[in-house]
């Protein structure tokens, strides 16, 4: 797969995932020479945390503050050691901020290094002594020493389980496929489902705009195609059944409209973060359209073309 749709994709998935647990933020500048962080990640206190439990294992990496690194080929050791020199100079810089403020850095403040690979071969990972922890941790997660605070996440080697479904999400070939299908057995009120089907659409519209899509892009897209159909019919069938239960013709009429508006903001939100005037300013006329049509649309054309086409 081209690699920045996948990029975006893994950064914009981790971010909505994470984001009721705490803060996240992604692409962050690392200090002194310039590179990026694609996730970092800071837990709420324990109050104000979201439900941990549904995201399953990247719940439990998601306990501490974290940074993610997710690679969509099989990482190589210059790229795990590119990762762990970005992680030590946030500690560093993390050292630095507590000693101008007179406090104490505790290791448990410090992030820990979580580097997401589909693959990792015996050879890199007995070269960095990266070692299983079969009584806490499936198979497929291994940690380097204690004080390197990194662990490898080995996607294809992950249980096929709920607990993993959405860590194998960013696998390939045919365990990202099988990830895919079990999203789409999902209830549709499960509180990602909506959410990861919204972000799939995306990748699939960018990859279907692309100049250079390749074997593995069209599997992809052909295989989320019936998934985000079913989803799209779903949408309208969830506005029709509001509007019956309002006993009235128009009360269906209004649900059919207020599910539509729904659908549409969270895709601009997807598409360009958050809603301003100008796009607020779209939705009107783009709800005029069908689902399909307006799906289409926002997924494959650019804000400018966008407010070109239907602003008022």
């Amino acid at each position: 797969m081209t690699r920045f749709p996948y990029d975006q994709f893994a950064k914009d998935y981790l971010k909505e995932l994470l984001a009721p647990l705490g803060e996240v933020e992604t692409s962050r500048n690392v200090p002194g020479e310039v590179r990026e962080i694609d996730v970092w990640f800071t837990p709420y206190p324990s109050a104000q945390r979201g439900d941990a439990v549904v995201l399953g294992l990247l719940g439990r990496f998601a306990a501490t503050p974290s940074i993610f690194e997710p690679f969509r080929n099989a990482v190589a050791p210059s790229q795990i050691r590119g990762c762990m020199g970005k992680l030590f100079d946030i500690h560093a810089n993390l050292q630095r901020q507590r000693q101008r403020d007179n406090s104490r850095l505790d290791e448990a403040d410090l992030p820990g290094l979580w580097i997401l690979s589909p693959t990792v071969s015996a050879t890199i990972l007995n070269g960095f002594k990266a070692d299983p922890d079969a009584d806490n941790w499936p198979t497929g997660v291994y940690f380097l020493g204690e004080y390197l605070k990194t662990a490898l996440v080995v996607i294809h080697q992950l249980p096929r389980t709920e607990e993993t479904l959405w860590l194998r999400i960013l696998g390939k070939g045919n365990v990202q496929k099988q990830a895919i299908n079990e999203i789409g057995t999902l209830p549709p009120n499960h509180p990602l489902r909506s959410n990861a089907l919204l972000l799939l659409s995306n990748l699939q519209a960018t990859l279907q705009a692309s100049q250079t899509i390749d074997r593995e892009d069209r599997e992809l897209v052909m295989e989320l195609s019936p998934l985000l159909l079913q989803w799209q019919e779903e949408a309208v069938q969830r506005g029709m059944q509001q509007g019956m239960q309002q006993g009235m013709q128009q009360g269906m009429q209004q649900g059919i409209r207020t599910e539509r508006r729904a659908n549409i903001e969270n895709l601009l939100r997807v598409r360009f973060g958050l809603l301003d005037e100008q796009l607020s300013g779209i939705i009107e006329p783009l709800l005029e359209l069908s689902p399909e049509e307006f799906t289409v649309l926002l997924l494959q054309l650019s804000r400018d073309e966008l407010l070109d086409r239907f602003a008022m």
